[in-house]
């Protein structure tokens, strides 16, 4: 099963470091029974994009918590045995597509890494202290939200990781 593992970019440094994706068990997106109903696609890709999506959002929710780190959203996809991976069955908008992996797992089994361009850090930054009060229901928050996710994430080889982090420094 791919599943997608959201970071941040000091998260994927600690991972360089250590080769250590996460420690289980720990949140990712997949493309599960309540997002494919959700979604109401049979078009595997456009599935595996909103499952991508899901979690480029929780990397968001992970750079709203660290005010430190830079304003890219970081997604790292990996394939795991479909039984390390479980759902929660249901259509709770705030759960959708999201996984449990109950085992380890090392970052040399990561298949690509997705990151914003630099072009997008001051929408994601503004996406970042929008987002408590988007989930409080503010429409105008959400529209800020919503604007990073007109930002692409970049499609990455892991063999660029040393570069993304800087030889495995944050920066």
């Amino acid at each position: 099963m791919r599943v997608y593992v959201p970071l941040t970019l000091p998260g994927l440094a600690e991972a360089y470091r250590t080769g250590q994706l996460a420690k289980g068990p720990f949140p990712a997106y997949a493309v599960t029974p309540a997002l494919r109903e959700w979604y109401v696609s049979e078009d595997l890709e456009e599935l595996e994009y909103a499952a991508l999506s899901r979690a480029a959002l929780a990397s968001l929710r992970l750079l709203a918590a660290d005010p430190d780190a830079p304003r890219r959203r970081v997604v790292v996809a990996v394939d795991v045995p479909d039984k390390a991976a479980s759902a929660e069955p249901g259509l709770d908008p705030a759960t959708l597509g999201e996984v449990r992996v109950d085992g380890d797992v090392a970052l040399s089994k990561a298949a690509a890494v997705h990151v914003d361009a630099e072009d997008a850090e001051a929408d994601v930054s503004a996406a970042a202290e929008a987002l408590a009060a988007a989930d409080a229901g503010d429409d105008d928050a959400q529209f800020v939200v919503d604007g990073a996710e007109d930002h692409e994430l970049l499609w990455y080889a892991t063999q660029e990781i040393p570069n993304l982090v800087g030889s495995g420094e944050a920066g």
